[in-house]
């Protein structure tokens, strides 16, 4: 049965970030996953996971400056060596946290930039973090995400996320399958799950949901969330199902959707 991590980013709002996780506990869920913990201590956080019984699914390395709309280094020509201090920083955390799924944002490319040289520094810098990470246990996961939701993100499409796993050839780098943005680009979900899943190299590392096409409760709109966590169950998928959406109310008060999988 599909197993579901509450995103504290997104859920919850309504609470102090540091209250979400007693919150996300209270209504039932196991782990949890969010953007970015640098701005808390770690083991402050790991109080907070342990103290809720409550496991870290994933987190996403340091992007640049999201401030100023920087959606991640590790595409970005010029940018290397403050890729490889984000990629430090979050294994750190990582390690105390104890999630064991790592996110890694590609970046922005612009049309007048050269994707080609995009390219070639997203393969290097993918292939260090994961041979960094390995001797963690961790694992590297990159994200396609929609040019709706991110105009201009360097990685949208789950073939293409999935050659560039093929290309590092690391068993520790894999795509994480947000079933929303990959909606939105390209749809045929259960054909994707279906063919990404049973790749011998790369596959699908994690899963994250949403309903589409405004991002609230999986619920609401034009996906067969039910249908769709069957196909992820009887594939054998065996990791967390992130929960990144944005409620239309109350978080718990939405969560009806989620009572039978419990």
């Amino acid at each position: 049965m599909c197993r579901f991590a509450a995103n504290l980013t997104m859920m919850y709002t309504e609470h102090a970030f540091t209250d979400r996780f007693a919150a996300a506990a209270k209504d039932g869920f196991k782990a949890v996953e969010f953007l970015f913990p640098y701005e808390y201590e770690a083991f402050h956080l790991q109080s907070l996971l342990a103290d809720n019984a409550l496991t870290q699914a994933l987190f996403n390395a340091p992007p640049g400056d999201w401030g100023a709309g920087e959606r991640g280094l590790t595409s970005l020509p010029g940018r290397e060596d403050e890729f490889k201090r984000s990629i430090d920083s979050a294994l750190e955390y990582a390690c105390v946290l104890g999630n064991r799924k790592l996110h890694v944002m590609a970046g922005l490319v612009g049309p007048e930039q050269d994707r080609a040289r995009h390219r070639a520094v997203y393969l290097e810098n993918l292939a260090y973090a994961a041979r960094l990470a390995l001797a963690d246990g961790i694992t590297i996961v990159i994200e396609p995400i929609n040019t709706r939701d991110i105009p201009g993100f360097f990685l949208n499409r789950q073939d293409e996320a999935q050659a560039i796993c093929a290309e590092v050839a690391t068993d520790n780098l894999q795509v994480q399958f947000d079933l929303y943005h990959c909606q939105i680009v390209e749809g045929d979900l259960a054909t994707k799950l279906k063919r990404d899943m049973a790749r011998p190299h790369a596959g699908i590392g994690h899963i994250q949901i949403a309903g589409v096409p405004d991002r609230h409760e999986p619920d609401v709109g034009e996906v067969n969330y039910p249908y769709l966590f069957e196909v992820i169950d009887r594939l054998g998928y065996q990791g967390w199902v992130g929960c990144e959406y944005r409620p239309r109310a109350g978080t718990s008060e939405g969560l009806a959707w989620l009572k039978p999988w419990l």
